[in-house]
């Protein structure tokens, strides 16, 4: 359901944020702005949102799970979207590590995503 979807794509950001150790206020606040971005929802309804995608990626053993909920909900061109959040994410530190950019990788592919798609999402992202 699209519900699933969401809870699924924000559980998956906050996997990626996670990833390399460190879940700091600019990866959760880039997080909250794609929440209320991407499904007009009002702050309180995004950190909700977040909250229960932070307890069910802390019970997930894999990312398996997070992709194929996205895969089955979002057209091919819409996934597009969903690898530039995740870069959106990785990138909202300030840094790129290498435990984000494998994780990074593993979901695009997952999802479908082409390497080359993932750059230039990642180059649209960064303005590169």
């Amino acid at each position: 359901s699209d519900t699933d979807a969401r809870l699924a794509l924000v559980a998956l950001l906050v996997r990626i944020a996670r990833s390399d150790g460190h879940y700091d206020r600019a990866e959760h606040d880039t997080i909250q702005q794609i929440a209320m971005d991407r499904y007009g929802l009002p702050t309180g309804e995004a950190t909700a949102l977040i909250r229960d995608a932070e307890g069910l990626e802390a019970e997930a053993p894999d990312t398996v799970r997070f992709t194929r909920a996205i895969k089955d909900a979002v057209a091919y061109e819409d996934r597009l979207g969903v690898i530039e959040a995740l870069w959106r994410v990785v990138l909202a530190d300030g840094s790129r590590d290498p435990e984000e950019d494998a994780l990074l990788r593993l979901a695009a592919s997952l999802l479908g995503v082409t390497d080359q798609d993932s750059n230039a999402a990642r180059r649209r992202v960064s303005g590169a």
